[in-house]
């Protein structure tokens, strides 16, 4: 679905359907030693498939989906490695620190994802993070400054570009080269998400990024319908660690 979600989803693309649960792909990743893995819960009634993706992987899986300091703590009990946040930080399109605070507060910063997702404003051609389905934007810009201050309460930062997010039509260039210049300078890693086709373009998320900002593929690889073979990005992701 990625950047086709709508509020009343009927707009919504639909990529990969599978019969597979969250549980099978979790088991996959770890037979694979590949942690940090998003599960995330879109709408209700999928909090058991969760639970059981986290169980099959335990602290090898972060988790979003309707985050509270309610039900963080929970999450983390039942094996994620982190809790993935955006819209609860949030209300009316305005930033609320003390919600962000009281969320850190409560489960430690290193136990946080901050997901920053945005979009880029046509009024001005800067992001701003976008929440409720990625459909509504917030005041909150995405900036050096931003980042840099949001820092002390999180472990990393998730940014999706949810203009591209899911369409398997290119990644967005200009935002991934500002998360690589910021990065050293913000202190915690960034993962970038959208639009990722072929190794081409995680090749091109590298350079961009100065080789500071990670990445996450999703309906481009072959065990999600796509014709990205996983076995090739990790063999790739192998030779770039050999190389430095």
């Amino acid at each position: 679905v990625g950047g086709t979600l709508s509020q009343d989803g009927r707009a919504a693309t639909t990529n990969f359907v599978t019969d597979k649960k969250p549980a099978e792909f979790a088991a996959l990743y770890k037979k694979m030693k590949l942690p940090g893995g998003h599960v995330i819960m879109l709408g209700q009634g999928n909090e058991t498939a969760a639970l059981e993706a986290l169980a099959a992987f335990p602290n090898g899986l972060q988790v979003g989906g309707g985050i509270t300091p309610h039900n963080a703590q929970y999450f983390l009990d039942a094996g994620a490695s982190h809790i993935i946040v955006t819209s609860y930080i949030f209300n009316n399109g305005e930033f609320e620190p003390p919600r962000l605070e009281g969320l850190s507060s409560a489960v430690g910063p290193d136990r946080i994802v901050l997901d920053l997702s945005c979009r880029k404003a046509q009024h001005d051609g800067r992001y701003y993070v976008v929440c409720n389905k990625w459909q509504s934007f917030t005041t909150l810009e995405v900036s050096l400054a931003c980042m840099r201050d949001l820092s002390r309460y999180c472990a990393e930062f998730l940014i999706h570009g949810v203009d591209v997010e899911g369409k398997r039509q290119g990644i967005q260039e200009d935002l991934i080269a500002l998360l690589g210049e910021w990065q050293p300078q913000i202190g915690r890693p960034i993962t970038y998400a959208g639009g990722v086709r072929n190794l081409n373009d995680v090749a091109l998320i590298r350079r961009l990024g100065r080789a500071n900002v990670d990445y996450t593929v999703g309906s481009a690889l072959d065990i999600f319908g796509g014709d990205l073979p996983l076995a090739d990005i990790l063999s790739w992701q192998q030779q770039q660690g050999q190389q430095q």
